[in-house]
């Protein structure tokens, strides 16, 4: 099997990705760029077209737009991965149309919400060996980085759930791999630095580096000893896949390409979601506190069944309210294929059309008092939420595939931990923001966990 990792020349910060050039745009709050693109919605209206050197960017803010692009024209707006295919090669996170419905097609009843119930054995399991972490750092007092401690756990529960396996890789350091190539700033750094023929820290070897070492991880998981060798799960499926002459599309390389995917995308989205709860929780006492009181009202002192996450409402819409704060993934970028109008702006084929998903979050216009944190607005079933006002795994066909599991392992691993400990937010107040992929926290969020008497 070949795990030999590609050369990366289409990096994250080169002057020709979207990435570089909308770093540009988000230099007036550097605690949080996203006030940047907001204003200029407020200011330009909910379409705006930007000129790039030779390239146009297409803002939209509006839920009615959303629908458009990616539910009404879904066919006509192409996803634009650029930069990450040495991440993610030919998984179902980099392609389209008829391939990519051939990709996912075997992988969906692993998706299917009738099976979280056989997987929240095996993410308590990996939630439990978090609290023996967590009570060790409890009694040394050491201050750790929050969205670390809860990638290495989202990386356990996918391991354990999903491919039947203990996880065959030392996740701080993979963690370490994933920040090293996916932030966008340091991208930038390497190719600003290098025009000036200066120093620097982070350098393109250490960015091949990383990538080589994340392609050692996927067949790793593939030749560890199976857990309990379960034969319903998301390994199984993807194997069965490679054995059917009718799936040609999907050979041994396309298999390793699908778990880069799921130990990636998956995971840092479940991840920084449950980390910035953490964080509000640690904000908001009062609200942690009614997540531990519901938690042993439903659970009590057995583990949790998916029955007991329905029952976890208050929880849920913390998870929930979070995902509206903090979207893990604060924009869609697409390109347009044809010819279009949107708000009266012309679209232009080759345009990339930014879907502002965090902007629409954070409106007046959708949702009362945008900026606060209140859970119980997920409870309020009298008001009525304005559709594609929240997209935090996207809409339409392209939607993540795993985002309802994402929502049960969070839900979860908050109830679970929270009984037993009170992580402490020691950082600056509020958190900063980085305009990466993805809605990363400046710096880091850093944490001292305290545990309950």
């Amino acid at each position: 099997m070949n795990t030999t990792a590609p050369a990366v020349h289409a990096q994250l910060g080169d002057e020709s990705s979207i990435w570089f050039k909308l770093s540009a745009l988000v230099r007036g709050n550097p605690d949080n760029p996203m006030d940047t693109l907001r204003q200029m919605s407020e200011r330009y209206g909910p379409v705006i077209v930007v000129n790039m050197a030779s390239q146009r960017v297409v803002f939209l803010s509006e839920p009615d737009h959303f629908k458009h692009v990616l539910v009404t024209k879904a066919d006509n707006y192409i996803k634009y991965f650029d930069g990450l295919k040495p991440i993610f090669g030919k998984s179902m996170i980099t392609n389209d149309g008829a391939l990519w419905q051939k990709i996912r097609m075997p992988q969906q009843p692993a998706f299917h919400p009738d099976m979280f119930a056989e997987y929240i054995p095996y993410f308590v399991t990996a939630i439990r060996t978090k609290m023996d972490n967590w009570a060790e750092l409890a009694r040394t007092g050491e201050t750790v980085e929050m969205v670390e401690q809860t990638w290495t756990l989202a990386a356990d529960m996918i391991c354990k759930a999903l491919f039947d396996r203990d996880m065959p890789f030392n996740p701080h350091f993979v963690f370490k791999c994933v920040k090293t190539y996916t932030d966008v700033m340091n991208h930038k750094e390497i190719r600003l630095k290098k025009q000036a023929d200066e120093f620097f820290e982070v350098s393109e070897a250490d960015t091949a580096k990383a990538v080589e070492a994340w392609w050692s991880v996927p067949p790793a998981v593939m030749a560890a000893d199976p857990r309990e060798h379960r034969e319903r799960t998301l390994l199984k499926m993807i194997e069965a896949a490679i054995a059917d002459p009718a799936r040609p599309e999907f050979d041994e390389q396309q298999a390793i390409d699908e778990i880069k995917q799921y130990l990636w995308a998956g995971t840092e989205t479940t991840a920084l979601t449950l980390a910035w709860a953490l964080y509000l929780l640690s904000n908001h006492p009062e609200a942690a506190e009614r997540v531990r009181q519901e938690g042993q009202s439903v659970i009590g002192d057995r583990d949790p069944t998916a029955d007991d996450y329905a029952a976890l409402q208050y929880t849920r819409s913390v998870i929930q309210e979070t995902m509206r704060i903090y979207p893990p993934v604060w924009g869609l970028i697409r390109v347009a294929s044809e010819p279009d109008m949107i708000g009266g702006k012309e679209i232009k084929p080759g345009d990339r059309v930014v879907v502002f998903g965090y902007g629409a979050h954070h409106n007046p216009k959708f949702w009362d008092e945008p900026e606060a944190f209140r859970p119980e607005r997920w409870m309020d079933k009298t008001k009525k939420q304005v559709k594609y006002s929240y997209i935090p795994f996207g809409a339409g066909k392209r939607s993540c595939i795993g985002g309802a599991m994402s929502q049960v392992e969070n839900t979860l691993a908050l109830s679970i931990l929270l009984r037993r400990f009170r992580p402490e937010y020691v950082g600056q107040n509020p958190a900063g923001i980085n305009a990466t992929v993805t809605l990363t926290p400046k710096g880091g969020l850093n944490f001292k966990i305290r545990e309950l008497s």
